[in-house]
């Protein structure tokens, strides 16, 4: 990947290769769940916890290749294995691999009474992948990487995915006598696929879908995988009542959930566990992350973080919810709006070009363009309340901590510094000086203040 990152950190879709593995490994439930670290090890093995505390870390040596992972996993894991276990090996690096395909070839295993059970599929451009060798009778023979492989072998077109079950007994012999005898001076796993047929029959499932189990190995995989995965995620949710106008540049990752009838525009992209309700319209140039849209309400060319926003809302255009912020129905976030932590209860309005942090506003209320809630006192946080049927005038700033009570008209301009009652009227006077026939400095002849 040509990146300080561990490969299998990088992200597809919102999550990390990683994490995408384990948790499809995680769905077949499996006794022992063990991942083998070794560059960044560390790194690696702090994420595998995040993602499931109860995974078993095993440190590969110094010596190099799968092979060798697998004899290190086994060494720790011996006394916990029984003589009938089978064990699923599978690489990280494939982030669509999904828990259907790892539990087809789980059963296609067991079915065929094999010693070990490889996952194949076959590409029209095998370049990169290990050949699949099938003897007369259409048995696996071996696998040979490309490196190694004759121009008869770099033909086949069905291809290893590195994805392997065995009987342990079986794995446990196989593995024994690998040895670095190759182009890359590595203990490949696939030659224990060799000494497994002499052990008994060595099977071969095909992948039912090739995208689940292709390989990233550089971000130009990368970003053919994801485009591919997310025109799969638009198209799944246009055939469920969803209109996304444009899903080639639409972004909609997989813990997203969008109700029929709502419309995505182009531009959008949508993480997280966002929710959409329906008629709700998104776009176009919308972020959206970890955000609730309630039926019928607008976000058009805004970014939304970890917010609420009840129904018939409107949000944008150019407007930055940061996270924290529950919008009540019929609410509305103008043009060139930003807040953090704000309460914005229904029917109330922040029309334009203000900053609304730290803040709740009652019902029915309307605040003025460019009105701030300076919330930072250079150490805290602070609150301010305003209550409800208040019209803000333009241009205000309240300093915060204050208090507004229900029904105040606060005039143009003002600092509100302190508590004001219910049904009054606040303003700050702000003394007005005029200097006729003033010119800059640069544009005067005797350099007197006036002229």
């Amino acid at each position: 990947m040509r990146s300080k990152k561990p490969k299998v950190l990088h992200e597809l879709a919102g999550k990390t290769f990683l994490q995408r593995v384990m948790s499809s490994v995680g769905h077949l439930q499996p006794q022992i769940l063990s991942l083998v670290v070794r560059y960044q090890a560390q790194r690696v093995a702090q994420a595998a916890r995040s993602y499931n505390p109860d995974v078993q870390i095993v440190e590969q040596d110094d010596i190099a290749g799968t092979g060798r992972a697998v004899q290190c996993a086994l060494n720790a894991l011996q006394s916990r294995l029984d003589a009938d276990s089978t064990v699923l090996i599978a690489a990280s690096d494939m982030p669509l691999l999904d828990a259907s395909t790892l539990q087809g070839l789980l059963d296609f295993h067991r079915s065929q009474s094999d010693s070990a059970t490889v996952l194949t599929t076959s590409l029209s451009n095998p370049d990169g992948y290990g050949r699949i060798i099938r003897d007369q009778d259409g048995q696996v023979l071996r696998i040979v990487e490309q490196k190694d492989a004759t121009g008869t072998e770099l033909a086949v077109q069905e291809v290893n995915t590195s994805v392997y079950v065995f009987n342990v007994g079986v794995l446990t012999s196989a593995i024994a006598g690998l040895n670095d005898q190759n182009v890359q001076g590595e203990f490949y796993l696939t030659d224990a696929l060799e000494a497994a047929r002499s052990l008994g029959r060595v099977g071969a499932y095909s992948a039912p879908d090739p995208l689940s189990v292709e390989g990233v190995n550089d971000r130009l995989q990368l970003s053919h995988l994801s485009k591919a995965h997310n025109r799969r995620i638009c198209e799944s949710w246009m055939k469920q009542g969803v209109t996304i106008l444009d899903p080639e540049t639409t972004w909609i990752e997989d813990d997203v959930e969008l109700e029929q009838d709502a419309l995505v525009l182009p531009g959008s992209v949508l993480q997280g566990h966002t929710t959409v309700a329906s008629e709700a319209v998104i776009g176009p140039y919308t972020t959206l992350i970890d955000a609730v849209v309630g039926q019928g309400a607008k976000v058009e060319r805004s970014r939304v973080e970890k917010t609420t926003i009840g129904a018939e809302a409107s949000i944008g255009p150019w407007t930055y919810l940061r996270p924290g912020n529950e919008l009540a129905e019929g609410t509305k976030a103008g043009a060139f709006v930003e807040m953090k932590k704000a309460h914005i209860d229904q029917g109330t309005k922040v029309p334009h070009l203000s900053y609304i942090g730290d803040t709740h506003i009652g019902p029915g209320s309307n605040v003025g363009g460019g009105t701030i809630t300076a919330n930072y006192d250079g150490v805290h946080k602070n609150a301010t309340q305003i209550g409800a049927g208040v019209h803000v005038g333009a241009g205000n700033l309240f300093v915060a901590p204050v208090s507004v009570g229900d029904g105040v008209t606060t005039g143009a301009g003002s600092v509100i510094r302190h508590e004001v009652p219910a049904d009054a009227m606040v303003y700050s006077e702000n003394t007005q000086h005029v200097v006729e026939q003033w010119k800059p400095a640069w544009l005067r002849k005797d350099g007197n203040a006036e002229s």
